[in-house]
């Protein structure tokens, strides 16, 4: 095996904070004598686009002479340009309280949750996160010396009054903030106004922060997508980004919606303590995105819908609600070498997969699929390799 498919390997597996999860390093060893079709492997691992960001929007097409100070410092909240058209977007989607004080421009929205955990958690108290989550939440409450708790949830809960229970069994003492995504990362789940509703009033009578993660929110194929800050606007702090949006995610720009001045002001310090602010043309790209990018979205849109319906088809999956990603059980298909077996089979055959472990404790015998990752032809076939497996 080359150094270089060893090295994707060893990304491919990496736990991400779950401890439960196979070791990419062996499975990549033991992988060494296997051929792989056409002497590549089809990566769904990550949460990533193969379309191209539409032309203006590429970093190619920012110019020295048309972009003041690209590659300068900017103002650490944000260039007032795009924080300007963040509002107004905002706005138009009806969101309370948008302000150019109360919106922060981020090194990606991992970054800004970072942020937002750092200056509202402190060390001891912790954060419910609905499970199965996005596989970095975890290691991002850890490293702010907060403690996650996990609630399986997006594959269990179907009513709000199953929500209000659970959450009311799961939230321990110390609790500050309760994240979720909404179109669901990894499960494609859209959940309905009613049910946002409900964790909103949960996080209220329990005086908590509404971690709002909404990087998917321009895909959702079914239903209606609502921010939690629809109904708790004085408690929701939104995070969205470009990278999903427009197919930006090596650029790193992301932004954040607050509830008002003051929370806003102590995410950026933490922000200007880790990042200094998003990258000055990352910003620069997003603003064009919002400016003129909806035909690319719109396009991206029926790109991923039609992929994700292709590749739930041939795994015999019900079609995703939303996002980017399938996420399933194969318990039934593992043998004595566990996930570690199972992923080092797919491996073989050409595919790379996301460990369900890193989505959650309980889902150490799921795996995530990302759709989007690679054209629809070619998910579709790297789906229906991993259907043979099943």
């Amino acid at each position: 095996m080359s150094a270089s498919i060893a090295a994707t390997g060893r990304a491919v597996f990496s736990p991400l904070g779950g401890a439960a999860a196979p070791d990419g390093a062996a499975v990549a060893a033991r992988s060494g004598e296997s051929a792989v079709p056409d002497g590549a492997a089809v990566a769904l691992n990550v949460g990533d686009t193969w379309l191209r960001p539409f032309e203006a929007g590429r970093m190619e097409a920012l110019r020295c002479a048309e972009v003041p100070g690209l590659h300068r410092y900017c103002d650490t909240q944000g260039i007032a340009a795009l924080l300007e058209a963040v509002v107004q977007k905002l706005r138009a989607q009806g969101a309370r309280g948008a302000a150019r004080e109360t919106v922060l421009a981020c090194a990606g929205a991992t970054s800004g949750l970072a942020c937002a955990v750092s200056a509202l958690a402190d060390p001891g108290e912790s954060v419910l996160l609905l499970a199965p989550f996005w596989p970095l939440i975890r290691g991002v409450v850890r490293s702010q010396r907060a403690t996650p708790v996990e609630l399986p949830f997006f594959d269990r809960i179907a009513t709000p009054g199953e929500a209000t229970a659970a959450l009311e069994a799961a939230c321990p003492p110390g609790c500050v903030a309760l994240y979720f995504s909404n179109p669901s990362n990894p499960t494609g789940r859209v959940l309905a106004p009613e049910m946002v509703e409900a964790l909103a009033d949960f996080a209220r009578r329990r005086d908590l922060w509404i971690l709002c993660d909404e990087v998917y929110e321009d895909y959702a194929f079914q239903g209606e997508c609502v921010s939690a800050a629809r109904f708790a606007p004085e408690r929701t702090i939104s995070a969205f980004s470009f990278s999903k949006a427009y197919g930006m995610a090596g650029n790193r720009c992301g932004y954040l919606l607050t509830p008002n001045a003051s929370v806003c002001d102590g995410i950026h310090r933490a922000s200007v303590h880790s990042a200094y602010h998003a990258p000055t043309a990352a910003q620069w790209a997003g603003l064009r995105a919002l400016q003129s990018g909806a035909d690319w979205l719109a396009r991206a849109r029926s790109f991923y819908r039609q992929a994700g319906e292709a590749a739930a088809a041939a795994l015999k999956l019900p079609a995703p609600e939303g996002g980017c990603f399938l996420f399933f059980d194969v318990a039934a298909r593992l043998d004595e070498r566990g996930m570690t077996g199972f992923l080092e089979d797919c491996w073989q055959r050409g595919v790379l997969l996301a460990p369900g472990a890193s989505s959650g404790q309980g889902y150490e015998s799921w795996v995530r699929l990302c759709y989007t990752a690679v054209p629809p032809q070619e998910a579709e076939q790297a789906a229906r390799r991993v259907a043979e497996l099943l």
